[in-house]
């Protein structure tokens, strides 16, 4: 195995874990902006 093909099995790691938080992140904040919106327009 040489150095790049680990370093690119690393990046699609990276990418996928990033992917894998951020996804669930972003939709729980845009969740969370829909209903402060709600809470504070009435």
């Amino acid at each position: 195995m040489s150095d790049h093909d680990s370093g690119t099995d690393r990046t699609a790691l990276t990418a996928f874990a990033w992917l894998w938080v951020g996804l669930p992140l972003a939709y729980g904040l845009y969740e969370l902006v829909q209903k402060a919106s709600q809470l504070f327009s009435g």
